[in-house]
């Protein structure tokens, strides 16, 4: 039997198989962060195409958390009814929706990635000042943020679990807390980004307050029947940065904080990074968050081939293979590894021509 379309049990949320479709930008939202028939084409051609966990991109849970102002949103009831008919489609299909709730940080106000320019969005057009652990800039080009206070720091935790509630009744049916890649939550974790000196800064038990403050809240938000998934940058790739010792202690915390899987990504937060790209680079992580921590794990990057998933999960280094750009390439992706893998696909039989 595969191991990559075993069922996978998380709470009262069974998924179907061991694929998930990591969360991807698109850049593309409607005026104030709503969804459009894009993300119900884009999302939903990946469901129909047996993929059993779809994550929505980053969707910000205050308007200032976007990345872009292209970006989407969960911050108003609008939202929800906006989402909604993207999860039936979903649910419908037997892929299980889940969203990632995100806040920007100081990589908010940007450009979308086609646009001619580059770098921080100006007030005059669209862009807004960001917020982050300290006022200095991702990078020259970028806006210069403001530093949250104890307030603000409230407020961000108050609109991940007011989004995750707003998440639960738009048919998502787990949430995913976005911790990784140079956004807010990171920024407080890493000690390239973090220079604070009161309680949300200092040690790594300081750093690490806001991303358990937020798990906590959200768990307390959806209940005890939805997972709830964070993805974390294991490593920062720097000298000096957050690192894979500091991943495995987060991950036991936000485990014991009502935390499901952690999603092992890595980078992000400095452009001063050094990433050792290649098939399957983060598994490591994954699979050492998995075994020291104690928590499922799901590993990304640079996973393409059906027998190299297989391998991941049948070998105990992760829980859920996660895919990109391999996806956007192949929404259909399990359909050739069902066919390379000797597996019978048991979604509906009028989707599986493309084998």
């Amino acid at each position: 039997m595969s191991s990559l379309f075993s069922p996978l049990t998380l709470r009262a949320v069974t998924l179907p198989n061991r694929i998930a479709m990591s969360p991807m930008c698109q850049y593309t939202a409607g005026p104030d962060g709503l969804p459009t028939d894009w993300h119900l084409v884009h999302l939903g051609a990946r469901a129909v195409g047996g993929v059993g966990l779809v994550i929505s991109e980053a969707s910000a849970v205050l308007p200032e958390g976007r990345i872009s102002p292209q970006d989407t949103g969960i911050w108003s009831g609008a939202h929800v009814d906006a989402w909604r008919p993207i999860t039936a489609f979903l649910t419908a299909r037997r892929a299980v929706p889940a969203m990632q709730l995100a806040h920007a940080g100081f990589k908010a106000s940007t450009y979308r990635p086609w646009a001619p320019e580059r770098g921080g969005v100006p007030d005059a057009e669209g862009g807004w000042t960001p917020v982050s652990p300290g006022t200095a800039p991702f990078a020259p080009n970028y806006r210069t943020p403001t530093e949250l206070d104890t307030a603000g720091i409230a407020g961000v935790v108050e609109a991940f679990a007011a989004g995750a509630t707003r998440a639960v009744d738009a048919g998502f049916a787990a949430v995913e807390i976005h911790a990784a890649h140079g956004y807010l939550l990171h920024e407080f974790l890493s000690p390239l980004t973090n220079r604070r000196t009161d309680e949300y800064g200092g040690d790594r038990a300081g750093r690490m307050r806001l991303t358990l403050e937020v798990a906590r809240a959200v768990r307390a938000a959806v209940g005890a029947d939805v997972p709830v998934l964070t993805r974390i940058s294991s490593t920062d790739w720097v000298a000096g940065g957050w690192t894979v010792d500091d991943s495995v202690a987060l991950a036991a915390e936000l485990a014991a904080a009502g935390v499901d899987l952690i999603d092992t990504s890595s980078g992000g937060v400095s452009p001063a990074q050094q990433i050792p790209l290649g098939p399957g680079y983060q598994v490591p992580a994954a699979a050492r968050i998995r075994r020291e921590a104690g928590v499922p794990t799901g590993a990304v990057g640079l996973i393409v081939e059906p027998e190299h998933a297989e391998q991941i999960v049948a070998d105990g280094e992760a829980d859920l293979v996660l895919l990109g750009r391999e996806l956007l390439r192949e929404p259909y992706w399990p359909l050739r590894a069902a066919a390379k893998l000797g597996v019978t696909p048991t979604w509906p039989s009028q989707y599986l021509r493309a084998t």
